[in-house]
């Protein structure tokens, strides 16, 4: 029985340990979970950083100031 031969590796051994590396030190972003639905979510930065909502949640409350702001005008 004849052994099988020897493989070379294509990717040589010190690519492979970097290309290992480079995978293992990306972090995700921190998440947190929505104030209103609980879904997860990546913390805004800046002026209203304290405000934990998902992206359909903002998203519902800009549009609910939007409407309020077009009712109030509708009134004056």
């Amino acid at each position: 029985m004849k052994k099988k031969p020897i493989a070379e590796p294509i990717i040589s051994p010190e690519i492979l340990e970097l290309a290992k590396k480079s995978v293992e030190t990306e972090k995700p972003p921190a998440t947190e979970s929505c104030a209103v639905c609980g879904a997860l979510c990546t913390p805004l930065t800046g002026p209203q950083a304290s405000e934990n909502l998902c992206w359909v949640c903002r998203r519902l409350k800009i549009s609910a100031w939007r409407d309020s702001d077009q009712q109030m005008s509708a009134q004056e």
